[in-house]
């Protein structure tokens, strides 16, 4: 008997075993599954045409204006257009279909120049830039030399590297032939103006802030406070400049040195870039870490044209399709949660901010 339920445990934790091989290999194919299809749909690209947008507007505006009777022989006037419309977007449609079933290249008679439109607002990180890079992706799949990009840039500027690659996104725009023009109704400054200086074209509104090519940092120290309570920091590097401030060990006069020495590189890089891409600006005059804004951008040839973007896009659509591209990425429940405190701190902040500064406010 004990043979038995020697014998029979022994089988009992072979099958055991293997069911339990075979469940972990089930979870562990579902699991790549679930990654694979979350990492397929963590956003989407969303596309809307400026030029009906427009068209709605101004249809809603003239229509209110109308009086009944006007109205009712606008509505039978847009209806038959509509009807219309759908009917020869049909036969464009089938002749299409035919023609691709013939083997023809399909040739449209009403295609226009596209100009592609993508917003950044841009934050101390560039934290758009992720967003910036798939819309770029997208457009660059679609557009060509006779097309345009239209970005509506807003940053007062940030950390260098998001920055650069911000910029460097815009720059695979340029490097496809496709024209790039940028337009600053309120501020690119620093980092935003390493973004913006990439443009073929830069549109910059009457009282728009640009410049501040320049690089700062500032580092609390509290060495001086440790030492009062008896607090001793050790800190450890292997490399002589792997850390030359800190914010709690003594700096030294040889470490502030390398750390200008450091400053002083990123604004050079900074200055050649911006030279490059714009060769008519005295970069040695702008490069001050100074603002302009009004007439003095045009003079200092930082932007090319006094023009908001409103203007610019309503003047495109009398002639262009007008296409505003965004990534739209889903987010989770925490990610909605998070970000809706951070946007009510940051709003009472700001609110704060603007009480205490209302006295230099116009």
């Amino acid at each position: 008997m004990a043979d038995f339920f020697a014998n029979y445990g022994l089988f009992f934790l072979k099958v055991f075993t293997l069911v339990a091989a075979i469940v972990i290999v089930i979870f562990a194919v579902t699991a790549i599954g679930m990654r694979s299809r979350k990492a397929a749909s963590d956003g989407h690209i969303e596309v809307k045409k400026l030029n009906d947008q427009l068209e709605d507007m101004q249809e809603s505006l003239s229509f209110s204006l109308l009086d009944i009777e006007a109205q009712k022989i606008s509505l039978k006037e847009r209806k038959a257009k509509d009807k219309a419309e759908r009917k020869a977007n049909k036969a464009a449609a089938k002749l299409a279909r035919k023609q691709r079933g013939d083997g023809e290249t399909v040739i449209k008679d009403t295609e226009k120049r596209r100009v592609f439109v993508l917003d950044f607002d841009g934050d101390i990180r560039a934290s758009e830039v992720s967003k910036m890079r798939q819309e770029i992706s997208a457009v660059l799949t679609t557009a060509g030399s006779d097309d345009e990009v239209v970005v509506r840039l807003e940053s007062g500027g940030g950390m260098v590297a998001p920055y650069g690659l911000a910029a460097s996104q815009l720059d695979r725009i340029r490097a496809k032939n496709i024209p790039l023009t940028i337009c600053v109704d309120k501020v690119a400054a620093s980092g935003g103006y390493m973004m913006a200086c990439v443009a073929d074209k830069l549109l910059a509104a009457p009282f728009a802030v640009l410049g501040s090519i320049g690089v700062v940092a500032q580092i609390p120290n509290f060495n001086r406070l440790l030492k009062q309570y008896n607090i001793d920091i050790e800190l450890l590097t292997a490399g002589k400049f792997k850390r030359t401030l800190t914010m709690f060990g003594e700096n030294t006069d040889e470490g502030r040195k390398k750390f200008i020495e450091d400053m002083e590189t990123i604004h050079n890089q900074f200055k050649a870039h911006v030279d490059a891409r714009r060769p008519q600006l005295n970069i040695e005059t702008v490069a001050t870490g100074d603002i302009w804004s009004g007439q003095d951008v045009i003079d200092n040839k930082l932007a090319d044209k006094l023009c908001t973007s409103d203007e610019y896009l309503m003047e495109a659509c009398e002639t262009s399709d007008v296409i505003f591209v965004n990534y739209k990425k889903k987010k989770s429940m925490s990610d909605r949660f998070s970000l809706g405190v951070l946007n009510s701190v940051d709003g009472l902040i700001m609110r704060w901010l603007d009480r205490a500064m209302k006295t230099t406010n116009l």
